[in-house]
């Protein structure tokens, strides 16, 4: 997310931190890191303030128990909007308000997007239920109970991540539907809360660990190479683009975390085999750490949302005086005479313009 702007239209983004902001693209950038945001989000003193799902401090928002998926414009705007607020708590607080290069503040967001992606862990007894309810009992083994059709699933005690269970749901599905037709058994269908439920219940490990972690496991860009090699998009559209077969997997304001993505792949299982079947694809095989990637292309597709409009970025840039605070880098949220200072604040998709507009002037990387 290193990028430079030539001339004063520059002022538009040195401003918020200095802010600088990215150019649309359907993936988070290579150099743009959620695991290095998580520590900037540390080391920068952002947790002196705001908590994670209930870990930091109580000054500002919650960062993580925001429930409307945010694009980046959506991030941006709410950084810019609350920034005097934000360095006006800092002075009260006696807080040195940190400095973030670009590549600090694109980490950062990158981060902060995806606080969702995980979710909470699940109710292992409500899961013990689920496995006798939804008749997994039948043909597998936990803790010497259960049947010996498939194999023992104590081994998720130790690899039992959504993502594992999602690419053993994707490779092994066909099987288990023909074992399950074989034995009578009528094919289970899961929501979200109960396979996440079950999870718990099969893998409790995996939700012991040591502190949270908040940052995608896989790599959106070689997931977006998978995507393709794999053949996801004879079938799947991509924010409306690709093949309309079967549903577009980021459809508009959609964001599937990694349980609900494992339940939609186990309950759509048997009718993606039969469409790939119809059109001659053999079913590809995904490792753990593929499907990952791949979960991750996906979840990250709409963090830039829709592009802007140089036009209106140049009217708002003209309209709000943003030309005009390239001089004054360092925020005043109160005037000379004790009221509010006149700070412009933004709509996401006026963000989204502006960026438009500094796009316009041309970019490098």
């Amino acid at each position: 997310m290193n990028r430079t702007v030539k001339g004063s239209v520059l002022a538009v983004a040195l401003v918020l931190w200095p802010f600088v902001p990215v150019s649309a693209q359907p993936v988070f950038s290579p150099s743009q890191d959620p695991l290095a945001g998580s520590r900037v989000f540390g080391t920068k003193g952002c947790a002196t303030c705001h908590a994670v799902n209930g870990i930091g401090g109580k000054v500002g928002p919650d960062l993580g128990r925001i429930a409307r998926p945010r694009s980046f414009y959506d991030l941006a705007t709410a950084m810019w909007n609350h920034l005097p607020r934000m360095v006006e708590r800092m002075q009260q607080r006696s807080i040195p308000r940190p400095h973030l290069d670009p590549r600090e503040v694109g980490d950062l967001i990158a981060f902060l997007y995806t606080l969702n992606y995980f979710d909470a862990p699940g109710n292992p007894e409500a899961g013990r239920r689920y496995f006798s309810e939804k008749r997994c009992i039948v043909c597998h083994q936990v803790g010497d109970t259960g049947g010996v059709v498939g194999p023992n699933l104590d081994f998720l005690r130790q690899f039992g991540t959504p993502i594992f269970v999602a690419a053993a749901v994707w490779n092994h599905g066909p099987q288990m539907t023909e074992a399950m037709k074989a034995g009578g058994i009528e094919r289970p269908a899961f929501i979200g809360p109960e396979l996440q439920d079950l999870i718990a219940y099969l893998a409790p490990a995996s939700v012991g660990r040591e502190g949270p972690v908040y940052v995608l496991p896989g790599r959106a860009d070689t997931g977006r190479k998978l995507f393709a090699e794999k053949r996801c998009g004879s079938c799947h559209s991509v924010g409306g683009g690709g093949a309309g077969v079967g549903p577009d997997l980021v459809g508009r304001g959609v964001r599937r975390s990694l349980v609900e993505f494992a339940a939609a792949m186990w309950n759509k299982a048997p009718t993606m085999v039969a469409a790939m079947k119809a059109q001659g694809i053999s079913l590809p095989q995904l490792r753990p750490e593929e499907m990952a990637d791949i979960v991750a292309y996906l979840y990250s597709v709409r963090y830039f949302a829709d592009p802007g409009n140089s036009r209106t970025g140049l009217a708002l840039a003209t309209e709000k005086g943003c030309l005009a605070l390239w001089n004054h880098p360092v925020v005043k949220p109160v005037g000379t005479a004790g009221q509010k200072g006149a700070w412009p604040e933004f709509r996401p998709e006026e963000m989204a313009d502006l960026v438009a507009l500094l796009q316009s002037f041309g970019w490098t990387r």
